[in-house]
């Protein structure tokens, strides 16, 4: 369980093999992992989050949220 950052990614998203390998391939701290096809959310890694959104850029609108668990609790997501 992560202190700091939680990531939410939406079903859609979870299966999509194209995004999958994105964002496996754009976290630059290894929050995103693909097993058979699927993404996989690495919670060891959650903590390390950079607040980059590279995520957030390469998937769709609203499919991947990064939620801050600590001060102000903002939730960052691609609107368009």
């Amino acid at each position: 369980m992560s202190l700091f950052i939680d990531v939410e990614v939406d079903a859609s998203a979870r299966s999509n093999a194209d995004l999958v390998k994105k964002l496996v391939e754009v976290c630059p701290v290894n929050i995103f992992a693909a097993s058979s096809g699927k993404l996989d959310i690495v919670d060891a890694h959650l903590d390390e989050c950079t607040l980059c959104e590279l995520c957030l850029n390469a998937a769709p609108p609203g499919s991947v949220k990064v939620k801050r668990l600590y001060g102000t609790k903002d939730v960052l997501v691609r609107q368009s």
